[in-house]
């Protein structure tokens, strides 16, 4: 199976939807919703929410098993000194949370987006297939 450019953006549509959905700073996310209804969850809310763990274990499971811890924690080192260029750029400011929160979301959903296909680029860059491994 290809990697597309399109592939690759439908990928990281729906991490950013993910995350977004999840929580946002604008107030409409799940996180908002359930706040809202503390003391009065409906079968909604349950669900959307069953729905959302869904997607981040799919989203997670695949970031691991392509990047690793290894490749995570360079991805969110190389991201956090972007948040630090943008701050030292002048570009965004750290009193604004809503800012900051905003950017460290789209840089989140860009790691589970890269997690989904870096099996796809190594596999082009190297010839190496990842597989995963299966104890007997």
């Amino acid at each position: 199976m290809r990697l597309t450019s399109s592939g690759i953006a439908l990928r990281f549509l729906f991490s950013i939807l993910l995350v977004l959905l999840s929580y946002n700073p604008s107030g409409y996310s799940y996180f908002h919703w359930v706040y809202t209804n503390l003391h009065s969850i409906t079968p909604y809310i349950a669900i959307a929410g069953l729905i959302l763990l869904i997607g981040w274990a799919i989203y997670i499971k695949a970031t691991i098993n392509s990047l690793g811890i290894a490749g995570i924690l360079l991805a969110s080192a190389l991201f956090g000194c972007l948040i630090w260029l943008f701050v030292y750029w002048k570009i965004l400011d750290v009193k604004n949370t809503s800012a900051v929160a905003w950017v460290v979301e789209i840089l989140l959903a860009l790691l589970l987006a890269a997690g989904m296909c870096w099996s796809h680029i190594s596999l082009r860059w190297s010839g190496q297939v990842d597989v995963d491994e299966i104890e007997n």
